[in-house]
């Protein structure tokens, strides 16, 4: 633990569910799938959830396009569906281009749609555009994992869970990831979900290590830590009314197959001293 994040604070959201994954915080609530559960929830910040029945999809990781329209990621069917708020429909079936089940996803602020195939060796990257199309735009990954991009748009970052690194691309202005380069590695564990700050620094869930890392905005020093206490670290979200709540998912286990038909799966919540990304409802950006 390092100054600035008062683990003290931490304060358990919701439970009840069996493998959570993909938060992403979204007009006041707190959106994540149950890969196990076959669901999609909400929670409030006083706790009350809602859901989403996905019956036959794991779903993974979520993204939200300018419009509101919420795309889910169908790990095992290598699909992403499309939720209007009325109906689950499918959006897209990567089976034919990908190599392994789909893993997590990032939609940028043009609505495209970054989906990850997690192979532990030559994973890719998907790009599925408004328009429906799609294109490899990435290749060669070791598992990749969750990805942010950064404030400005001009970066993704993608964690390769099996080669303990974080990854770095550029994105050109038609949505291609060129110049590779590694942003962190030599982690304390393999990287799950990630959240970016406004200053572009990067929160990692480690799942073995059972910790939370923030990285600097130029990936060369961990600046906070946060203890899952002894919990698998699988993915979180910064939110909240100030965009300074970090949402901690963590279960107990860091293989899914494990822990079907169980409800061990848990997300804290704890204030961090950088908000997330935009604007937000309070009295310091008015």
């Amino acid at each position: 633990m390092t100054a600035g994040t008062d683990q003290t604070g931490t304060t358990e959201l919701a439970h009840g569910f069996c493998f959570g994954e993909g938060p992403r915080w979204f007009e006041g609530l707190l959106w994540f799938s149950d890969m196990l559960g076959e669901a999609v929830h909400t929670v409030t910040l006083s706790g009350s959830m809602t859901t989403l029945p996905v019956p036959g999809h794991s779903p993974s990781g979520l993204g939200f396009r300018p419009d509101g329209t919420l795309l889910i990621v169908s790990t095992q069917r290598r699909q992403v569906l499309r939720y209007d708020g009325d109906t689950v429909e499918l959006l897209a079936d990567l089976s034919d281009v990908v190599p392994a089940a789909l893993g997590d996803m990032v939609v940028d602020e043009h609505g495209r749609a970054y989906v990850g195939s997690q192979a532990r060796s030559g994973g890719v990257i998907v790009r599925i555009d408004p328009d429906g199309t799609r294109a490899v735009v990435a290749e060669e990954l070791d598992f990749p994992n969750g990805m942010v991009i950064t404030p400005d748009g001009a970066a993704l970052i993608v964690a390769e869970s099996t080669a303990r690194r974080l990854s770095a691309f550029t994105i050109d202005p038609d949505g291609s990831l060129t110049n590779r380069r590694v942003f962190a590695e030599g982690l304390d564990g393999p990287p799950d979900g990630l959240a970016i700050d406004a200053e572009g620094g990067v929160w990692a869930a480690l799942t073995l290590a059972q910790e939370f890392h923030r990285f600097s905005p130029d990936g060369s020093t961990v600046t906070d830590r946060i203890d899952a206490d002894g919990r698998t670290a699988i993915a979180c979200a910064l939110g909240g009314v100030e965009g300074r709540t970090l949402f901690l998912v963590t279960t107990t286990d860091a293989y899914p197959e494990r822990l079907v038909g169980t409800k061990l799966s848990r997300v804290d919540a704890l204030m961090v001293a950088t908000p997330a990304p935009g604007d937000h409802d309070d009295h310091h950006h008015h």
